[in-house]
């Protein structure tokens, strides 16, 4: 396997410089699309040894992975690693996915976060948990955690995919589309890290707006 790691990130630059180095110690390509920031955050991946991309405004979560993608497309690399910039996925567990990519010979590994109460904030575990029992009817598999952002996925599956989200959809329109083209998934395990910083996620209003669109992924788009 050729790895590249792909992360978006906005706002990042208490983290992603920690990052960044825990994703080099198991894959020396790092991608970084910082989407719009007005910190540091560019100059600190830099520094870490990451390639970055920079969108001048915020656009999304989404329209930074779909820049990422298009870049890393074109290369040799035959996995992409996505990751978040803020530490909320552990760069240790890295060798986990690629182990079960490796004996598996799975397309998509996913790593999964434990939904435990007490283990994530309360609003962030109930949307976390109705959303992927939803999710799971439209992407056609059961997945307990589909909108891990912490994923390893074959570049051959990821090529013929049109990606049309710009935000934290952008996680369901992929397994959606990759369980359209039958590609074979894996799970994994990890423990749910959270921190002081605040989430730019908003756990209701993000999960609704998935489910919703994750009906127009799974039925009214054929691409």
């Amino acid at each position: 396997m050729r790895i590249c790691a792909l992360i978006a990130a906005f706002n990042e630059e208490e983290t992603i410089e920690q990052v960044v180095g825990g994703v080099r110690r198991h894959t020396s390509d790092v991608l970084v699309v910082d989407d719009g920031s007005t910190d540091r955050t560019a100059e600190r991946a830099r520094g870490a040894g990451a390639v970055v991309l920079r969108h001048p405004a915020n656009r999304g979560k989404g329209a930074a992975i779909r820049t990422g993608l298009a870049r890393l497309l074109q290369g040799p690399h035959t996995h992409v690693l996505f990751i978040d910039g803020d530490l909320q996925h552990d760069p240790e567990d890295i060798p986990r996915l690629l182990s079960a990519a490796a004996h598996q010979q799975c397309d998509v590994v996913i790593a999964e976060r434990s939904f435990a109460k007490g283990a994530m904030p309360t609003a962030r575990l109930y949307s976390n948990r109705i959303g992927s029992r939803i999710l799971s009817r439209f992407i056609g598999t059961e997945v307990s955690d589909s909108q891990s952002g912490f994923r390893l996925v074959r570049t051959d599956c990821l090529r013929p995919l049109t990606l049309t989200a710009t935000g934290y959809e952008i996680e369901t329109e992929m397994l959606i589309k990759l369980a359209r083209r039958h590609a074979s998934l894996s799970r994994v395990s990890i423990a749910a890290r959270y921190h002081d910083s605040r989430s730019k996620l908003r756990s209701v209003r993000d999960t609704f707006r998935t489910c919703m669109l994750a009906v127009h992924y799974r039925y009214l788009s054929r691409r």
